[in-house]
């Protein structure tokens, strides 16, 4: 390779000019698509609404109360009750997601697919229409009733323009606008109400509804220029190691050159 790009320093402007020619292709690929986004980002509220539960019976711990908002997360917490009591939240209306571990940091979990090859990492939510608790173990339950709702409030969509991202991020609230009736139940170990005499319980949900579609934006400059120095960086890793054999060549010719002509010549006498 050396002698080949010694003899051959076309080779050398060869690789310099391709280099550049990507560089420009692939910074002009980067750009166009910063500026050019077919994601568009959507805000929502995240409101934490407290229940007005009514309850059924005096005296009894059985509540109920009815929501119709695009909810996320419902959160039930219960003092005063109790040893061996259970909560059941039961929805009428709607199938929603609960695991011990939802809503904490204590363990990572996982609620929209099941994933069999990580159980013992992360864990699996159940689904269904009810879903209970020992509060011997804990006081609060924490539920999931929509995973395709923004959890934070933010969420992403894409589109071909803005007209269409506000339909489909609508079309998404208004599927998961239910009317769904709560009911929320305190029972012995037997499987029976229990008094609500001591007892406080606490209830809210999060709701969310639409405030902004826009669409997903960079800087264009600032991103070019990380872009251009990456593509840079990283051409010029590969034409690093060819320069280096090319003046290294030169260098060993010129050298050689040199000694050649320094050194005398020899004289080859005849043997009379």
């Amino acid at each position: 390779m050396e002698k080949s790009m010694s003899r051959n320093p076309n080779m050398l402007r060869t690789l310099i000019g391709l280099g550049l020619v990507l560089i420009i292709i692939l910074g002009y690929a980067v750009h166009s698509n910063t500026v050019d986004s077919e994601y568009y980002m959507y805000e929502t509220t995240n409101s934490e609404q407290k229940n007005e539960l009514i309850q059924l019976e005096e005296n009894s711990s059985e509540w109920y109360f009815v929501s119709d908002n695009a909810i996320t997360w419902i959160n039930t917490t219960v003092e005063g009750a109790p040893q061996g009591t259970t909560l059941v939240i039961d929805a009428s209306g709607t199938e929603w997601y609960h695991t011990p571990s939802l809503g904490q940091d204590e363990r990572d979990f996982n609620c929209k697919e099941f994933a069999p090859d990580y159980v013992d990492l992360i864990e699996t939510c159940i689904r269904g229409s009810f879903h209970e608790i020992s509060l011997d173990e804990q006081n609060i339950m924490i539920g999931l009733v929509s995973t395709e709702l923004p959890i934070g409030g933010l969420g992403s969509i894409q589109a071909d323009n803005l007209a269409e991202a506000n339909k489909s991020v609508q079309e998404i609230l208004d599927e998961n606008t239910k009317t769904i009736s709560w009911k929320i139940s305190l029972k012995d170990s037997n499987g029976e109400i229990i008094s609500s005499e001591g007892v406080l319980i606490n209830s809210t949900i999060t709701t969310h509804e639409l405030i902004l579609v826009e669409e997903f934006k960079l800087d264009p400059i600032q991103e070019s220029i990380y872009s251009f120095a990456t593509l840079v960086g990283c051409f010029t890793l590969l034409l690093i190691l060819p320069m280096i054999a090319y003046f290294s060549a030169v260098y060993k010719e010129k050298r050689d050159e040199e000694v050649r002509l320094r050194t005398p010549e020899l004289e080859i006498k005849d043997k009379e």
